[in-house]
């Protein structure tokens, strides 16, 4: 089979336990790029994180960030959006603040939330992380209500981290009751996002391969986390990380090494090593 697509998750896939980017990862990742194989990321962040790691890694292909609500290569010049209304999202959050948990809006050009579980030193303050030309802000309040009652938001994804997983399971019950204009996407055992109906890593991927005219056993899918499962099951080569749970793991055609070891490295020459460069494959008229 000739791969033309390659996407990948970010946490604890691309980058290791302490997130950092693996020089060999990289160098895999531009090998495969060399080849002509179209690379995207994959990810429940937000795009500038996203792109941060997209530009450092020069991946070819847009970005699949937010649970699929936004997919883009540039930030201004989206191909696809999604966002919760702003009277859901106040509904949303009204909701959710009645359980012990910290709530994140996160939208492409910055983050808020809630002041609960968040670091001493972030409170009340505007953390710019302005490493590139992508500069984003997180803010924390006291409370969302009063701040949206100010300045609604329209975002394309709320993250929600409990205390504990009955809270969790509580309020998505609820939300999928209550809510029909969003789905909840559990990450694990404490932490959901909240999306616009419709939207998922899965739908995002596919909306990109429609976009670059890629078929499904063209494509090879890298993860770890709980909502990278539909994404594993559904690609030609769905690949685990070696880090992933055991449930993960029974979804996957191939299970590469952990982030620690430098899995994808690892599945890239293993997979990619022999495969021809797709412009002479074009040119043999072996693939079109």
């Amino acid at each position: 089979m000739i791969y033309k697509l390659l996407a990948l998750n970010i946490d604890n896939t691309l980058l290791n336990s302490n997130g950092r980017l693996n020089k060999a990862t990289k160098e895999a990742i531009e090998y495969a790029v060399e080849k002509g194989i179209y690379v995207s990321i994959v990810t429940s962040k937000n795009f500038s994180t996203a792109s941060r790691l997209g530009n450092a890694l020069k991946v070819n292909a847009p970005l699949v960030t937010h649970q699929g609500a936004f997919i883009a290569g540039e930030k201004r010049n989206p191909i696809l959006v999604k966002k919760i209304s702003e009277n859901t999202t106040m509904d949303l959050v009204r909701f959710l603040e009645a359980f012990h948990c910290q709530i994140r809006l996160v939208h492409e050009d910055f983050t808020l939330g809630n002041k609960r579980k968040v670091p001493s030193n972030l409170m009340g303050k505007i953390v710019f992380q302005s490493s590139n030309r992508y500069s984003y802000s997180e803010q924390y309040v006291d409370s969302l209500v009063e701040k949206l009652k100010e300045s609604p938001v329209t975002a394309p994804k709320i993250e929600v981290i409990f205390n504990d997983l009955e809270d969790l399971h509580d309020a998505r019950k609820a939300i999928s009751e209550m809510f029909h204009e969003v789905d909840c996407i559990v990450k694990d055992d404490t932490e959901m996002d909240i999306v616009p109906a419709g939207s998922s890593k899965l739908k995002g991927l596919l909306y990109v391969c429609d976009h670059l005219n890629i078929g499904r056993e063209e494509v090879v899918a890298i993860g770890s986390g709980y909502d990278d499962k539909p994404l594993i099951e559904w690609a030609g080569l769905g690949v685990a990380m070696g880090n992933a749970s055991s449930e993960l793991k029974k979804s996957a055609d191939w299970i590469t090494r952990s982030n620690n070891q430098n899995g994808v490295s690892y599945m890239v020459k293993e997979h990619f090593r022999k495969q021809p460069p797709i412009e002479f494959l074009k040119k043999m008229n072996v693939i079109k």
